[in-house]
């Protein structure tokens, strides 16, 4: 086992929960102080829980009790469905009505952003605050972007069905996350992780980011909000970072020198925007924090 899956942290302990298609997905739990308040991490696009929370964990797990699994789509057996952000939202909800959970703050990460803005469309009486990292309201505003969002549904079609399509993975969409100076062994341990992807499954998890926005009701959050910015960042730019929290009725913003890769390039630093941003949403409080 790598000595940086999820099932070798401290304390952390591993469960079986029964998901919508995916019997006995493993969630990971690191339980945190009696009676402290419950976290779900929601990772990104072609990533996976261990690679995009796994230096976080220890950290938040002193005042907060810490979920994160690999959604839908993503990581070993994770089958074929179609994948739809909705499907990630109502999991998050299987999850806590399993697991005993009345009320918890969903933490997502660029795609596992918009997932946890869908937890509180769709499951309100369960989120208790939002934590958004690098992410925002859509991803399809440019020409450019729009233009990819068109092809999107041709490339899934294409892995899916073209000749040794099953064997290509996620790192070939997946490296260009990481930024070029990126530490070569930390590079070629998330390449690998990311490879415990199919391509296929990753396209059709981009094609769904695509396609979604919150334009229309994200204003209407009504729970303690922080978004964690990323000032660097090649795939979600700050400006639109920005944008997301001025839509937010009373929003925390904690600003984090790095790019997308944050959370691989600066772990230390990442945990530490995040810890701020959950205290923040914990508390209450809306207020700029550098980090």
């Amino acid at each position: 086992m790598d000595g940086r899956s999820p099932a070798v942290l401290h304390g952390v302990i591993t469960r079986s929960v029964d998901l919508p298609g995916r019997p006995g997905t493993p969630v990971w739990d690191a339980p945190g102080p009696p009676g402290a308040p419950t976290l779900v991490l929601l990772h990104g696009v072609t990533l996976t829980a261990a690679l995009n929370w796994g230096c976080v964990v220890e950290t938040l797990s002193r005042s907060y009790r810490v979920l994160f699994f690999d959604q839908r789509g993503h990581g070993p057996g994770a089958g074929g469905a179609p994948f739809t952000l909705e499907d990630c939202a109502d999991d998050v909800a299987a999850i806590a009505e399993q697991l005993g959970i009345e009320r918890l703050i969903p933490v997502g990460y660029s795609m596992g952003g918009l997932v946890a803005q869908l937890v509180w469309r769709r499951h309100p009486h369960l989120v208790a605050g939002l934590v958004l990292c690098s992410t925002s309201r859509n991803v399809s505003g440019g020409p450019w972007e729009q233009s990819a969002a068109l092809l999107m549904p041709g490339l899934v079609t294409a892995a899916m069905w073209m000749p040794g399509g099953n064997a290509m993975r996620a790192d070939i969409v997946g490296a260009a996350l990481l930024d070029h100076d990126c530490d070569p062994a930390d590079r070629a341990w998330a390449l690998s992780e990311m490879r415990r992807t199919s391509l296929a499954a990753a396209l059709a998890a981009m094609q769904a980011v695509c396609e979604f926005t919150s334009h229309r009701w994200i204003g209407d959050v009504d729970v303690p909000t922080a978004v964690v910015l990323t000032r660097h960042d090649r795939v979600v730019p700050a400006g639109r970072q920005r944008k997301l929290a001025r839509a937010l009725r009373e929003c925390a913003i904690v600003e984090v020198d790095g790019g997308h890769d944050v959370f691989l390039d600066a772990p230390r630093r990442f945990a530490g925007a995040v810890e701020s941003a959950c205290a923040a949403v914990r508390d209450g409080s809306a207020a700029a924090i550098g980090a």
